[in-house]
Formats: C-alpha cells, structure tokens, sequence
C-alpha cells in the first residue's frame, strides 16, 4: 500500500525536526514495542485474542488490550469527525480495547469525537478512561464536577 495515499497520513504528526512518521511505521515500532514488553518478565500473564495482546488491568479483574488507543489527535483540528471515527473505530475492530481520554483534550473535541465514534455498539467493547488534570483537591473536584 503506498502510504502517501492513505488518508490517515494526512493527520500524521511531525516531530520537531519536521520528519514524517507513516501508519506503516508507526504500527511497526508499536507492535514490536509491545512484542518486546511482552518478553519481559515483569509482563506478567498474557492472553491473546488474534494477534492482541490483552492483560489484567490491575485488580479491575478487567482484560485490556496491551496497545491503547489515545484520545488526543482524534480532537486535533487538523483532521474532521469522519477520521476521527473511522480512526477509533478501526482500532476496536482490530483489537485495540484500552481508550484514553480527557475533557481538556482539544477544548472537550477529543471526548466529544470519540463519544460520537463510540456509537452504533462500540462502546460496549472498550474500557474507557478518562482522566482529570488537576494538581489539588480543589480544581480536581471542580473538574469532575
């Protein structure tokens, strides 16, 4: 697949030094990140369902894909909301079950793109984070308020 074609490229992020980073490239040293986290001892038990990976998400009893899918870029600017569910979407469908997110993503973009891509059903097959960033008690309650 020629990769200047994809339009997932068309949202790809550049490094300080301007160097684009391919899906191809990204999923490959993703991957092999994740096969190496795998051989540490400390990996503890793995399942595999296909070719993911899935753990115990601490003492949730919960089972967690070992590659997560951030919240983040699916709000960026620079990419609308059929990318940004076809983006979350494709990543359910190939296995990824672990999402991250925050409400001040992308002034709330972020959480509203993915709560809208995580309709039609597949909600139900992730686990769900979010997350406050407050550094006291205070802003954290009026955060989640």
């Amino acid at each position: 697949m020629d990769d200047s074609k994809d339009p997932l490229n068309t949202a790809a992020e550049k490094s300080s030094a301007g160097a684009r980073v391919s899906r191809r490239t990204f999923l490959g040293v993703s991957a092999a990140g994740a096969m190496m986290a795998g051989l540490s001892p400390l990996a503890g038990a793995v399942e595999r369902r296909g070719d993911m990976p899935y753990r115990t998400l601490g003492r949730t009893g919960e089972k967690v894909s070992a590659i997560g899918l951030g919240g983040w870029h699916v709000g960026y600017s620079g990419i609308d909301d059929a990318l940004a569910t076809r983006i979350v979407r494709m990543a359910v469908d190939n296995g990824i079950n672990f999402m991250d997110n925050c409400w001040d993503y992308n002034d709330g973009q972020s959480e509203i793109r993915m709560g809208r891509a995580l309709r039609d059903g597949y909600r139900e097959k992730v686990f769900l984070m979010t997350k406050i960033d407050a550094h006291t008690k205070a802003a954290a309650a009026l955060q989640i308020e």
